[in-house]
């Protein structure tokens, strides 16, 4: 009876990681790179283990060409999408299209450091995805932004569920002075003039705005929310966090332009960010934390 239950478990997650392939597929696309773990918090949170995910990617790993490659460390497996997988995922018409799609593959195979960030992000959109505050799907990681002070690239974009967008950083490793140098290049995209020639009904809108502000143009300047991650060698993610205020107060658009949150990636995935988990930046920020929901709004 054990072994006929053995085979039962095993021929259901056969059949369940085929019905999947395409979902998982497409995850690793868009987000570049993932643990079994996150796959099946995203697609499968129903399911109390991971069999079924990971069968799923070994059936990718044993197409020819291979859709997916691996690497491990720490006893933990990270997956990545090949490119004949980010080939497939394209030619689908269900990803959205990206300049500079890359596979992962120099991220998950080499840097622990790039690697590490990479998943911390992935852990926070397992958390707005939970608290049902964003779907995975409407996220965007890495995409270029045109600001005049040099390309903006930020870590993710966050689509929430109720039609607003937020920017946001994950700081595992990098000095306060790159960050602070960051949110000033957010300053120059939210300040770059606008682009076009608009019409008699339509004025000339600047990138964002056009991206952003929907077309009524009734949107703020997106928020822009900074999720600190342990990393090894480095100070606690809540130091980082305190030390990180005292800085982005010195930034005057900071508060008044530019709506900036910050929070701890244990808080988030603990609490969720429909929390009081954010900690409002700025001048007259004070200790307090509110939800995502009760944010400022930029002017």
């Amino acid at each position: 009876m054990p072994r006929e239950a053995s085979r039962a478990r095993k021929a259901a997650a056969t059949k369940a990681g085929a019905e999947i392939r395409s979902e998982v597929l497409l995850t690793l696309a868009q987000l570049r790179r993932a643990t079994p773990r996150q796959l099946k918090a995203l697609l499968l949170s129903h399911q109390q283990d991971t069999d079924h995910v990971r069968r799923a990617l070994r059936n990718l790993l044993a197409e020819s060409p291979a859709l997916v490659g691996r690497t491990h460390r720490k006893q933990q497996s990270y997956w990545y999408c090949t490119p004949a997988g980010l080939a497939e995922a394209a030619a689908s018409g269900e990803l959205a299209p990206r300049a500079g799609r890359t596979t992962g593959k120099r991220i998950a195979a080499s840097k622990t450091g790039l690697r590490e960030h990479g998943l911390a992000l992935v852990d926070t959109v397992v958390a707005f995805h939970e608290a049902e505050a964003a779907q995975f799907a409407d996220w965007q990681v890495e995409v270029t932004h045109p600001p005049p002070a040099g390309n903006l690239v930020p870590d993710g974009v966050m689509l929430g569920a109720d039609g607003t967008s937020a920017f946001v950083e994950i700081d595992r490793t990098m000095s306060y002075a790159r960050l602070i140098a960051k949110l000033e290049r957010y300053d120059a995209y939210r300040n770059a003039p606008a682009s076009g020639r608009g019409n008699a009904a339509r004025a000339p809108r600047s990138h964002w705005q056009e991206t952003y502000s929907g077309p009524s143009m009734d949107r703020p300047f997106p928020p822009v929310l900074f999720v600190f991650a342990p990393a090894s060698r480095r100070a606690a993610p809540a130091t980082r966090e305190a030390a990180f205020h005292e800085r982005a107060r010195r930034v005057s658009s900071v508060n008044y332009r530019i709506i900036v949150a910050t929070t701890t990636l244990a808080q988030l995935t603990q609490h969720g960010p429909a929390e009081p988990v954010w900690r409002v930046a700025g001048r007259h920020a004070g200790e307090d934390r509110c939800s995502l929901a009760a944010l400022p709004k930029a002017r």
